[in-house]
């Protein structure tokens, strides 16, 4: 029987204004250790949480070696940044290092989710470009990949392109399911996401988390990549960067489209996975602090240091606080067979 759903109520004046359901899992170490708030075989795209594995071949097959990639450009690549001049130039600087430039992302264009880097490339005249694209450093790999393996780089983006081919023969030990066997759908970027139920989200995440704690190269380059550059990861202020931040890279953080949040905990060996019902994207980091928080998995001083993410302000237009969200995750622990 699932655990009772969580919610995130959103406070005007003291009053309930509005309300988020969440469904979200922890799983641990040992076999069967499984806490649920709600639906652990809640089903949900796996949007841009999917991003470290879909970085993990640029090590597993030396692309950065041959390229020169580092932490920095292996962080950019599992990324939703922000569109800062710094994500900027990686992004463009591993297209170099692959003799490709920006035209040959197929991500689109958007404008930065950094307001001040929006603000400026609009005061120097200039127009977005799909290096803005919060998932260019991802397409920057995927391309970098590509030209390793002497594969066409035209239509990377595409289910059948050997790049999409070999991402998904790479998630295949992640899962308990195969992965040519789940549902697929086109993210938001255009490639390939997969539809999976929270609790194989969040054993995929533990089993990342463990393998990088036991050095495993591609696992431990991705994963201390990201936590040691969490504002490449996202950006200066945004809830995946504070979470990496105010747990000093313990805790793995990444968040996806439509609610959904992933976060591991190498050394401790758990995963979350958590998908908001209605895809509020500003209901899903208070619901992952709390569900944490619920379960224990904060260190002292972690809380405080993400008292703000767990219940973040309502502010009005003119920037003042007119209301807080507040999140109500109570947890069920129950044993599951076959564990993560």
């Amino acid at each position: 029987m699932s655990g009772r759903a969580g919610r995130v109520r959103v406070l005007r004046a003291g009053e309930a204004e509005s309300e988020h359901r969440v469904h979200a899992v922890i799983v641990g170490h040992s076999p069967g250790e499984e806490i649920q708030f709600g639906d652990a075989s809640r089903l949900a795209f796996w949007r841009s949480s999917f991003k470290p594995f879909q970085a993990l071949p640029l090590v597993e097959d030396g692309v950065d070696e041959a390229l020169g990639l580092g932490p920095r450009e292996l962080a950019l690549c599992a990324a939703s940044h922000a569109g800062t001049p710094e994500h900027v130039r990686l992004a463009a600087s591993i297209l170099e290092r692959a003799g490709l430039d920006a035209s040959d992302l197929e991500c689109g264009t958007h404008a930065p989710y950094d307001a001040g880097a929006a603000r400026d490339v609009v005061r120097r005249g200039e127009s977005y470009g799909p290096l803005h694209n919060n998932c260019s450093g991802k397409h920057a790999g995927m391309l970098a990949l590509a030209v390793h393996h002497g594969w066409a780089t035209g239509g990377y983006i595409e289910r059948d392109h050997p790049v999409q081919v070999r991402i998904r023969e790479g998630l295949a030990p992640w899962l308990d399911v195969d992965p040519e066997g789940v549902a697929w759908g086109r993210d938001g970027c255009g490639v390939p996401t997969a539809y999976l139920s929270l609790r194989q989200m969040a054993r995929a995440y533990a089993r990342l988390g463990r393998a990088a704690a036991a050095g495993e190269p591609a696992p431990a380059g991705i994963v201390g990549a990201m936590t040691a550059h969490p504002t490449l990861v996202s950006g200066s202020g945004r809830p995946t960067t504070l979470i990496m931040e105010a747990t000093g890279g313990r805790v793995l953080a990444k968040e996806g489209a439509e609610g959904v949040f992933c976060a591991a905990a190498p050394r401790e060996g758990w995963g979350v996975a958590l998908k908001v019902v209605d895809g509020s994207g500003r209901a899903a980091p208070p619901a992952l602090v709390a569900a944490l928080d619920a379960a224990e998995l904060l260190e002292p001083g972690e809380l405080e240091r993400l008292g703000e993410l767990r219940s973040p302000p309502v502010l009005n237009v003119a920037g003042t606080e007119v209301g807080r969200l507040l999140p109500e995750m109570e947890p069920t622990p129950q044993a599951v067979a076959g564990g993560p």
